[in-house]
């Protein structure tokens, strides 16, 4: 092995696929044994690239200590500091440590969590080891391995080829070509630059057709991509739109908020009042009023909502997805494995000889009229069989296990064994030499064989393309012609199996006197089709509903017939009775469909994957937020043009789930629509704590401003904000963001993708409340003073404390539009009841700890203080619930 290391392997592409075997010390037809795989994987360590750097301790603290905030706390400190006011300087160092503790540790979990989901996704390479074929963790991978690759893999190593058939790979990644390239296991010069290496498959890259046999000569940084990424050792993390747009809030609130906090102690001190008093009370109100929260808890709802995914089995690759997903208002969905089990059995064979049930785990498996029917060696029944099990790359493996392959493969494995009929001994009576992988363009896979006095042709694909290319057919173990009317019953035969829901598959069949005589599309003996059911998914109709209720538009688009289309789209609740469109019509230049039309049809049918890009490009073109699913090598365009890209994590290929933006682990449609209803509870959640935030920062200047304005004492004393600030702004705002949700989200239109964190709406709903609570803070202020006699410190602090309660009740006003007030997403929630217990025995510390209620200038209230300050508070709330009642009352009869 120390030619490992040596620059003469480093040169794979320019030594025969046998020499660098015999170099790594491989032998193809077993591969590497245990004990090579965990020395080598201890020599050269993990088949991975280098990660992101784990952001540190230290780096999340400077993140919180390098804020406007803590600038501008650590100014008004030094400032109290030098007028010799240490009680204030000292109240502010503790504002300051505390938050940059709720700072630092909320992002910290963030962080974290969003870490951990990275390492979510595991991609698995087919490997030949000890003799058998097994799937590995890439990241297990190591010099010597043998390894299997085909059609929708992505390349998980530096591959030697050393077999291939029709092998074409995207390298667009790794070199710029935007065109697949052909490969194949020959060698080229040693000099050849890695476009030109075609006997090289290179880590990241992408095979789009073929098939090909690997060994594995570089892994990890070793790699070409390894080598490319270990120059650009640092990355950027580019802020999702949703935070930017935080950010811009937040950076334009600031500067009102200091221009506001300016003009207020201007306002004070030409009115007569101390300085120094307006100089602190304008700096806490600065402090006090900016949401400098908002980016950090919008980080913690979307990093708990894609944790909340992951275990509804949604695995979101991109933060910024979770916004997107929000604002879903069209699904386009393959039918295949996410409306349907993919649970795919053989049901009927349609013979030259007649009808063949297939009921494969019954005693007797097939049956013709009511009979039991045996396989027979020669028969057109064992003639189905042979050929099914040979054009096929899918492992059953035994007692169902390693069971690997397309699932319609895995059920005609399944039928052929209880038939007697094994894929192995089938290829050790007829050898495979030749493979051409299905192909989306001739709609067929064909395999070539070693058969007996010469070679054998078996081919299976759509019943259009294989009739295509047969001119006689099989009945009663004979080869006949097949005429045109012969060709019309067969596909009479084919349109009433679709119709009947079964997905139909034809096979086809050749046997020549010599390997490689005759063109392998043309004159080939017709077998018969294949028909296969794939039951619907348990609570798909559930799922469309809330799709249809959430306002939210669900199209299938499949490669399937249309009359299987149809009758699932029946089962399911998704077809009305509207025409059905198939690839053809989209491909009709003469008579294409209108946009109109195209965008009114619920099911698309024999769609190819350039159909896909097309549908996607024209929902978004008419204003619609898409989301796609996708499984195939072609489906990844569609998936990169989609608004939220969604890969199958069974299925689906490694391109496709690269290319995606979400992956479905489950391939249920279902989780699809609980991730948009995840989504739109995140954007709700986020939204309900900026309107929160900024509701009580409005009515903290409001009271402060009119409190100026007012020959009255200050309602509220700098410290006293401050403490605002860490007590109602905090705890309530992050429980808020929280929130598990309701069913309401899913019973309005999907927003627009442009629409903002704050709406007008949104807007007058916060100004209405600042003022409602303004206007009850300085009632009790003048009550406290005029009415009831107390003194400007008992009045200031009735004022306080009816201001901090307010805001706090005012956290039940962020229920959803239309829930009733005592059942709602804020009663429902844990964390906001934790939080209100938090902050009111904070309030009752602030009130009753004598160095506290010194610190702040409390004086702690009587009975009748208690009962005005509570009963004022509760006027906003109150207030809120009348109106939101009579608006929905209004709405009701409206809808009347």
């Amino acid at each position: 092995m120390d030619e490992l290391t040596t620059p003469g392997l480093q040169q794979a592409w320019a030594q025969d696929a046998g020499a660098v075997a015999r170099a790594l010390e491989a032998d193809l037809s077993r591969g590497l044994p245990a004990a090579a795989v965990r020395a080598r994987r201890k020599r050269f360590g993990a088949n991975q690239l280098l990660e992101h750097p784990r952001r540190s301790l230290a780096s999340v603290l400077w993140a919180q200590l390098a804020s406007p905030l803590i600038g501008l706390l650590a100014a008004a400190g030094i400032a109290a500091a030098l007028w010799q006011e240490w009680l204030e300087a000292a109240a502010i160092a503790l504002v300051v440590l505390v938050n940059t503790a709720i700072g630092f540790a909320t992002e910290l979990r963030a962080v974290r969590s969003m870490e951990a989901l990275f390492r979510l996704g595991h991609v698995r390479t087919r490997v030949r080891r000890d003799g058998a074929e097994v799937l590995v963790d890439a990241s297990e991978l190591v010099p010597g391995d043998v390894v299997l690759a085909e059609a929708g893999d992505v390349v998980t190593a530096d591959l030697r080829i050393a077999e291939s058939s029709h092998l074409q790979v995207d390298e667009s990644m790794l070199t710029g070509e935007s065109m697949p390239v052909d490969k194949d296991e020959r060698a080229t010069v040693a000099s050849a630059p890695v476009a030109e290496r075609s006997g090289m498959l290179f880590k990241g890259t992408a095979i789009v057709r073929g098939s090909a046999l690997g060994l594995v000569v570089s892994t990890g940084m070793a790699t070409e991509l390894g080598q490319i990424s270990g120059l650009v050792r640092e990355a950027t993390d580019e802020p999702t739109p949703l935070e930017r747009h935080l950010a811009g809030l937040g950076r334009r609130l600031l500067w009102l908020t200091l221009a506001i906090a300016l003009a207020i102690t201007l306002i004070g001190i030409l009115g007569g009042r101390d300085i120094l008093l307006m100089v602190e009370t304008g700096v806490a109100l600065a402090i006090a009023t900016i949401p400098e929260g908002l980016p950090v808890v919008a980080t913690v709802s979307m990093a708990r909502g894609i944790r909340r995914m992951a275990r509804r089995r949604a695995l979101i690759r991109r933060l910024g997805s979770v916004e997107t997903l929000g604002s879903t208002s069209v699904i386009l969905t393959d039918k295949t494995g996410t409306l349907t089990e993919n649970r795919m059995s053989v049901a009927v064979l349609e013979l030259g000889t007649g009808r063949v049930s297939v009921t494969p785990g019954d005693p007797a498996p097939f049956s013709a009229d009511g009979e039991a029917l045996v396989p027979e060696a020669g028969s057109d029944l064992s003639e189905a069989l042979r050929v099914a099990v040979l054009c096929t790359t899918a492992h059953l493996g035994h007692d169902g296990h390693d069971r690997a392959g397309d699932p319609m493969e895995l059920a005609l494995l399944e039928a052929a064994r209880a038939g007697g009929l094994e894929r192995d001994s089938a290829l050790a009576e007829e050898p495979q030499w030749d493979l051409l992988a299905f192909d989306p363009d001739t709609q067929r896979m064909t395999t070539r064989h070693h058969a007996a006095g010469g070679e054998r042709v078996a081919v299976k694909g759509s019943p259009e393309a294989v009739l295509a290319i047969c001119s006689r057919q099989r009945r009663d173990g004979k080869d006949i012609p097949l005429d045109e009317e012969a060709r019309a019953r067969w596909m009479a035969s084919n349109r009433r199996l679709a119709d009947s829901g079964y997905r139909v598959l034809a096979l086809a069949t050749r046997l020549d006197a010599e390997d490689g005589a005759a063109p392998i599309d043309r004159d080939l003996t017709w077998i018969g089709l294949v028909g296969l059911i794939d039951p619907p998914r348990a609570g798909v109709e559930h799922a469309l509903a809330t799709c249809k209720a959430a306002g939210i538009s669900v199209v299938m688009v499949t490669g399937d017939q249309a009359g299987t289309a149809r009758t699932v789209a029946q089962a399911v609740g998704l077809e009305d009775g509207g025409a059905i469109l198939v690839g053809q019509d989209l491909d009709d230049a003469a008579h294409a469909p209108t946009e109109e039309r195209l965008l009114a049809t619920r099911v698309f049918a024999r769609v190819a994957p350039r159909h896909k890009l097309d549908l996607v490009r024209l929902y978004q073109r008419s204003g619609y937020t898409v989301a796609m699913t996708g499984d195939g090598v072609n489906d990844a365009p569609a998936l990169r043009q989609a608004d939220i890209g969604i890969a199958m994590g069974a299925r689906g290929t490694e391109v496709a789930k690269e290319a995606s933006d979400m992956i479905l682990e489950d391939d249920s449609f279902a989780t699809i629509v609980a991730a948009v209803q995840l989504g739109r509870t995140i954007f709700d959640n986020i939204r309900a704590f900026v309107v929160y935030l900024l509701s009580c920062n409005v009515s903290e200047v409001m009271v402060v401003a009119l409190g100026s304005i007012l020959g009255t004492p200050l309602p509220v004393l700098p410290l006293q904000l401050l403490f605002l600030n860490f007590v109602t702004d905090v705890f309530p705002a992050l429980a808020l963001g929280m929130s598990e949700g309701s069913q309401v989200v899913m019973h309005r239109a999907p927003r627009r993708r442009d629409e903002p964190i704050v709406t007008p709406r949104s807007w007058a709903f916060i100004l209405t409340y600042g003022t409602l609570i303004t206007t009850t803070v300085l009632a009790v202020l003048l009550v406290a003073l005029r009415t009831l006699d107390y003194s400007a410190s008992q009045a200031t602090t009735l004022s306080f404390l009816t201001l901090a309660l307010a805001q706090l009740w005012h956290v039940f006003n962020m229920r959803e539009r239309g829930e009733p007030l005592f059942s709602n997403r804020v009663t429902r929630n844990p964390w906001v009841w934790g939080a209100l217990a938090l902050c009111i025995g904070l309030l009752g510390l602030s009130v009753y700890v004598p160095e506290l209620a010194h610190a702040l200038s409390i004086e702690a209230p009587d009975r009748r203080g208690w009962v005005l300050a509570l009963s004022a508070s509760l006027v906003p709330l109150l207030a809120g619930t009348l109106a939101a009642g009579v608006s929905s009352a209004e709405r009701s009869r409206s809808h009347r």
